[in-house]
């Protein structure tokens, strides 16, 4: 028991170590964004997807939509649904980081953050077994891990690599939850909050990383019931997952639900596939099979390094007085490496095929994300053994290094990207759409690049000749479109806005069902003569009612368990 006198020496030597996980995060970021001061953003493959939604989202904020739902400027202005569907965290901290930094800057500090938020979660795992120094360099390598510079400097997948940042904290959570180790706080209620918070968090960020990590957590608690034969964890684990998933709900309902609006489909289609992206598979597309031979030679660096460090981390576990917590931790680590490189290769195909939604993680190789979770913990436990500490360091540091220095050449850079997609809205012509979201019946493909924002057409689909008449815009933003039309004839009206059940239509304050172009969604309005006022609305839909309704019960769970977590610890100190 800790006495009274020691606790405040006790709290400020925990203070400086995480101030010293802070500084070595953050060093780490750094060396990992270097190559930006020189050569511009690295414009992987998802970089125009990520900035196009951070400018939009950014541009919704100084309209007054705080929860930007539909994507103004996709489909060349036309619009689609992409933040329902695409979670929140992300996009929302690129658009919030354009408000504090140039937006040139932006990718380059959102990496760091990234980068100093998985530095600190590794460090939180480490630091539970390991001493300072060792869990400072799992922090280190965690940061730096080999799938993270894949990510930053060939993929710009800014959504997945923040939620590879909070993997490590779901892994140490999951352990206290199922009781594979000592939750050092006492209290089952708080750690099923915390780890329902932290899986969230995930689920909040990115949608494959949150379906690799609930398969995972899914096998850490059937490895525990197991190894304790007994049901409980699975209880327990169970309660942390029904939680987490009512936190993410205001998100998740109208995702599921309002797949059948769209073109979800898409997400599968040819390349896309787990069947086209397993290790070293090889396809008609050379791009394609370039850059899948760089990520699988990633994949299996990766897992020797995790490899190595493991048999290492092994001669350990049986040293200490948490030897038998570090010997459990070694096993389920080695459990989730194994299952990892399992699911990377071809022989798998029966898991991807029938296990739920697996497939929409689509390549195989981002299991890789689990990987670096065991490699950096492994590694940070080689650096205890004396003889192989500066060995251990030199291979780990050349292995970081030159995949850094690979990647770093391999890669697109470039600092116009924003700048276009900036000019491209400033001009009212918006970005390309996504295929997946595309509003169901819609091609996008058939939409026009500079289309104006009412048109008037015929009154007859036939053809004929375009009845005059006067257009005017009085508002249009993202979520509200009101134009008024002047008449002498019946005319129909094209609005530069597609289709979607969220879409409310009326004409002089009576709704109205709009028409669909021929080879597109696009909204037509059909008008009778004389003066009509046109307003389409972006509406809350039923499904998102409930999102939000199941979520706010989760937050008061969340809070009641907090609480109750909270007394139990007062009750039980002295």
């Amino acid at each position: 028991m800790i006495s009274s006198a020691e606790l405040p020496n006790k709290m400020s030597a925990g203070f400086r170590e995480w101030l010293f996980a802070l500084g070595v995060s953050l060093g780490t970021a750094l060396l990992v964004i270097a190559p930006f001061f020189w050569l511009g953003n690295a414009s992987g493959h998802d970089f125009g997807f990520h900035a196009a939604s951070w400018l939009d989202a950014a541009g919704q904020w100084k309209e007054g939509i705080f929860s930007p739902r539909w994507t103004e400027w996709a489909n060349h202005g036309f619009g689609e649904p992409r933040f329902i569907f695409y979670p929140p965290l992300s996009w929302m901290l690129g658009a919030a980081l354009s408000f504090m930094v140039p937006w040139n800057a932006v990718p380059a500090v959102f990496i760091v953050i990234a980068q100093i938020l998985a530095g600190l979660c590794s460090f939180a795992l480490a630091r539970r077994f390991l001493p300072k120094n060792a869990a400072l360099f799992g922090a280190a390598c965690y940061a730096a891990n080999p799938y993270a510079l894949l990510v930053v400097y060939m993929r710009s997948d800014f959504a997945e690599e923040l939620a590879c940042a909070l993997l490590p904290l779901v892994v140490l959570t999951a352990l206290q939850l199922c009781g594979l180790v000592e939750n050092r706080r006492r209290s089952l209620s708080r750690a099923m909050a915390l780890f329902a918070l932290v899986f969230a968090a995930v689920w909040l960020s990115n949608a494959p990383a949150a379906v690799i990590t609930s398969y995972s957590v899914a096998l850490l608690f059937a490895w525990a019931a197991l190894e304790k034969k007994s049901m409980q964890p699975l209880w327990r684990g169970a309660g942390g997952l029904a939680l987490g998933f009512a936190l993410a709900s205001f998100y998740l309902v109208p995702a599921a639900y309002e797949q059948r609006w769209v073109s979800i489909g898409q997400v599968l289609s040819l390349g896309l596939q787990p069947a086209d992206n397993f290790l070293y598979t090889m396809g008609n597309d050379p791009e394609h099979n370039v850059f899948n031979w760089i990520a699988s030679s990633v994949a299996v660096l990766l897992l020797v390094m995790t490899g190595i460090a493991a048999i290492a981390a092994l001669q350990r576990t049986t040293e200490g007085q948490e030897s038998d917590e570090r010997k459990k931790l070694w096993r389920v680590l080695l459990l989730l490496s194994a299952a990892a490189a399992i699911l990377m290769i071809r022989q798998s195909s029966f898991f991807w095929t029938y296990l739920p939604k697996l497939r929409f993680v689509q390549f195989p190789w981002r299991w890789m994300a689990i990987v670096a979770v065991p490699c950096a913990y492994f590694s940070a436990a080689a650096m205890m053994r004396q003889r192989m500490r500066w060995i251990w360091f030199a291979l780990v540091l050349i292995a970081v290094c030159g995949t850094a220095t690979f990647l770093v050449k391999k890669t697109w850079w470039d600092s116009d990207d924003i700048p276009s997609l900036q000019d491209a809205i400033a001009n009212d012509q918006g970005f390309e759409g996504t295929d997946e979201y595309d509003p169901a019946g819609d091609d996008h493909t058939n939409l026009l690049e500079k289309a104006p924002r009412a048109q008037v057409l015929p009154a007859e689909e036939s053809g004929g000749r375009a009845p005059q008449a006067e257009i005017r815009i009085e508002r249009w933003t993202a979520e509200e479109r009101v134009a008024r039309v002047v008449s002498t004839e019946p005319v129909r009206v094209a609005l530069r806005l597609l289709d979607y059940p969220a879409w409310h239509v009326e004409v002089n304050r009576r709704p109205v069902r709009p028409e669909h172009a021929e080879n597109n969604g696009e909204m037509i309005v059909a008008l009778t003569p004389g003066t009509q006022r046109i307003t389409a609305k972006f509406v809350r839909t039923p499904d998102r009612t409930l999102g939000s309704a199941i979520s706010l019960l989760g937050v008061l769970t969340l809070l009641a368990l907090l609480n109750a977590g909270g007394v139990r610890l007062l009750s039980a100190s002295p």
